[in-house]
Formats: structure tokens, sequence, C-alpha cells
């Protein structure tokens, strides 16, 4: 369905825009913090990404019959801020202990551990409000304001993201069981993603099968990320990749290590058949849905 669709040229138009909400969102943040932690945030949120949150997120929004302004852009950057904040608390020496992450050191041995710790946490709030301003800047209803912000504290707290951190820690040095890593990663990683097409696609007013649709879009690639994410974790170089340590060197359980390469390659590719089909159920025509699926288990980082 994809096949004609140009993703390279797509991404490179976007991330422009993502990055200039990126940057309207520490501004404003780091007008209300300490001088230390506004920079740890900008360390944090700034450095280089896929971006592929924000992109899902204006993605559904107009696929969903939503504009093209930069307040989508501002909705978008919120996913954005809970990201990198999952990202500067998983790096701490508390958590996995990471000193590289997208090619540069860590924001805690850039900033230091109590400055990172403080801007992660400070990003949870500076999200829930920038969600809440954008919202606000689309002209959404108040309700659908509400609506948007609770989707993205529900995808980001304890039956979410955080949740998959606290499992993921608890299960290093364990063989978790299929079901048992699915379960982490349908939270660690799946519900930030399918929040980033909820949050998009309430804000334009999508409602029912839709918004169902979407979701079970949004957790598929989830997992298909993460089955991708471990693949390379397991068949590349830090170097290539960017971080440090490896999933396996912290001992963690990984699908690879359960499946075996081809095995945990073969289910990624389910995982994007299924999304695929939720999105042929859901009515929405959106090409860069389509290939957003296909480019997380093709791509090479």
């Amino acid at each position: 369905m994809s096949g004609a669709f140009d993703l390279d040229a797509y991404l490179a138009g976007e991330a422009p825009r993502v990055h200039a909400a990126l940057e309207r969102a520490t501004t404003w943040i780091g007008e209300r913090v300490t001088p230390d932690v506004a920079a740890a945030v900008r360390h944090g949120v700034l450095s280089e990404g896929k971006r592929l949150r924000p992109v899902l997120c204006v993605a559904a929004f107009r696929a969903c019959g939503g504009g093209d302004g930069d307040a989508a852009y501002d909705l978008a950057a919120s996913l954005e801020l809970i990201h990198a904040y999952s990202l500067m608390h998983d790096d701490l020496p508390c958590m996995d202990d990471a000193d590289l992450r997208r090619g540069r050191p860590t924001t805690h041995k850039a900033h230091g551990e109590d400055v990172t710790l403080r801007a992660g946490a400070a990003l949870i709030p500076a999200a829930a409000l920038q969600a809440w301003r954008a919202a606000e800047g689309l002209g959404c209803p108040r309700s659908t304001v509400r609506a948007v912000v609770a989707r993205l504290m529900e995808a980001s707290g304890g039956g979410g993201m955080v949740g998959g951190q606290w499992v993921d820690l608890e299960g290093e040095g364990r063989a978790l069981g299929a079901e048992a890593l699915d379960g982490l990663h349908r939270r660690k990683t799946g519900a930030l993603l399918a929040a980033s097409l909820l949050v998009g696609a309430t804000a334009a007013g999508a409602q029912g099968p839709t918004l169902e649709a979407l979701e079970r879009y949004g957790r598929a690639i989830g997992l298909a990320f993460q089955i991708a994410d471990d693949i390379l974790d397991a068949t590349r170089s830090a170097e290539v990749l960017g971080k440090n340590p490896s999933d396996a060197a912290l001992e963690k359980s990984t699908y690879v290590a359960l499946y075996g390469l081809e095995e945990a390659a073969r289910r990624a590719r389910s995982q994007v058949d299924e999304a695929l089909a939720a999105l042929v159920g859901s009515g929405v025509r959106a090409p860069v849905l389509e290939a957003l699926a296909l480019f997380v288990v093709e791509r090479e980082r």
C-alpha cells in the first residue's frame, strides 16, 4: 500500500517543524526552571532522534481531519517531552547506567545525576501543560482538551510507560516468558506510541471505532518497534546504534534471546501486518501511517 509513498522525503519535511516546536517548548520550560535544569532539559529533548512519536501524532491529527498549523506540532511536542524524560531517567546509574545515547554522552554524564533527575521530573508536568496549551491553541473544546491530556498522562504513568520501566528493572537477570515480555513492552514502549496517535486523533475530533483502530495500530507497531530494537541490539555495534550499554549486557530479557533472530524478525513483521490491518478496518486513509509501520522494522538504527 505504501510503496509509492516517499517516507524519507516526508520525514525530512517534518523534522524542522518538529524541531521548531521542541525549541518553543524547551524555551517555555526554561523560563520556569533554574538554569541548570533548563540546560539539562535542552540536552535531553533536543538531541537527535527519530521523532517517531510527534510524527505519528501529527499524522493521526491530519488523517482525522485536523489542519496543518504550528499548534499541531506543539501538541506533538508533548509526546517527545515525555519520551525524552523516560530516556533521561532510563540512562541514570540507578537504572541502566548508560553513558551514550544518540551518539553523545547521556544527560547525567553531561549535567550530573541530581540535575538530570530533576529535569526529567520537570518534564512530566511540563508535557501535560504543553498538551493543554496546544489543544487550546487548536481550538479544541474544553472536554477535548481534558481528554487529550488524560490520554497523555495515562500512557505515561504506572499503567503505561513508567509501569513498564519498573517491570523492566524487576526483570533484570531473569528470563521472562513470552506473555511477560509482551506485557512489559506494551507498557514501556507501546503505550506512548499508541498515545501519540490517540492524542492527535482526539484533538482532531475522532471518536469510537477510529480511535480503537488507531490504538490497535499503535500498540502493534510498539511491539514491532521493540522487537526490531532487540534485533538491532544483537546485530549492530554501539557505535552504529549510538547507545551503550546493550540490553544483553544489562541481562535483560529480549525477543532475540527468547526466540532467536529469525523468529523474532517474523514476529515483528506479524505485528506490522496487524497494524496495517487495523488501519484498513478504521477507514482512515493515511499512507504515511502505512509507511511508518514498515519503517519500524526496516530501519537501520
